[in-house]
């Protein structure tokens, strides 16, 4: 539950619900960008923590990633997280773009390693002169300020991981180096998510793992993310979603559904924060905060 009060004096009511945060990527054509502002604008009185805007594969969005953030910055009264990652640029390069931030008041960066510019699957390989992962961009960002730095996370390990451990272990360094939160790539089942967090507890990681949740109603779609990141899904949802190709109305429906009752065992379970990948899509957000008794913050009177 959140509350507090502004700086006239008056009161936010305490909202029932968890904390959420939400993530957008940058616009590439001039529909997309009125897509991305108008869920901006109908997220926003949820009151979220942060919202977030993503680097594509190979850094291949960079500069419109900046232009979003600054917007956010300059147009709103959100608060973003930046991503940034390791791809196609020297060390100089990046912090460039930290101290960029810096300037414009960005405070909060999520930092990635980021996917090989030929694509997820390939072969990784260090930028030659940049960041050789997240762990050590990291520790540039917290070099160059005071940012909250935002890391990813695997629940059921990264593809390229030959074991928990090795993944735990580069968690352990990315904290070492700065990390105050660690976002988790997608899941279906909040037993996955339990599981993961017994692992890093046992193994004495104790900042944040927020739960990361996808909002994506095309089913094929979603099959391709998660053979492309090692997300399994169940069974059930291949039956329930299956014959629907043809009826976005209804998958739409069921997808909502189906996250609130994942977002329900987690907070159920203690979960008090929920970061939503949202694909620049109000609705399904929208539905999902509600079905958690999520509303719109109104200031007292």
């Amino acid at each position: 539950m959140r509350g507090g009060t502004m700086p006239d004096g008056r009161n936010l009511p305490v909202r029932p619900g968890p904390a959420i945060s939400f993530e957008f990527f940058p616009p590439k054509s001039e529909a997309m960008e009125e897509r991305l502002w108008d869920s901006i604008s109908r997220l926003a009185p949820l009151d979220p923590l942060y919202v977030s805007v993503t680097y594509g594969a190979g850094g291949s969005t960079r500069d419109r990633t900046h232009r979003t953030v600054r917007r956010i910055v300059e147009e709103t009264s959100l608060k973003p997280a930046a991503h940034l990652t390791c791809v196609d640029a020297r060390c100089d390069e990046v912090d460039e773009v930290i101290r960029d931030y810096w300037a414009a008041g960005v405070r909060h960066i999520v930092a990635l390693r980021g996917d090989p510019p030929s694509g997820v699957g390939d072969r990784y390989e260090p930028f030659d002169g940049g960041y050789a992962n997240a762990a050590e961009l990291a520790a540039g960002i917290r070099k160059l300020g005071d940012f909250e730095v935002s890391v990813g996370c695997y629940p059921e390990k990264h593809p390229e991981s030959a074991s928990f451990d090795h993944d735990i272990d580069l968690l352990k360094a990315k904290i070492d180096n700065g990390a105050t939160r660690a976002i988790t790539q997608f899941f279906f089942d909040a037993d996955v998510y339990f599981r993961y967090l017994d692992r890093v507890r046992k193994a004495g990681i104790d900042i944040p793992i927020v739960p990361g949740i996808m909002m994506q109603s095309n089913f094929e779609g979603l099959v391709r993310m998660a053979g492309l990141c090692g997300a399994t899904i169940p069974a059930r949802l291949f039956d329930l979603f299956d014959g629907l190709e043809s009826d976005p109305g209804t998958r739409e429906l069921l997808t909502a559904n189906v996250v609130a009752d994942l977002c329900h065992d987690l907070c159920d379970q203690g979960v008090d924060q929920l970061h939503f990948y949202t694909l620049n899509r109000a609705e399904l957000a929208l539905a999902t905060c509600r079905l958690l008794g999520v509303r719109p913050v109104e200031m007292a009177a």
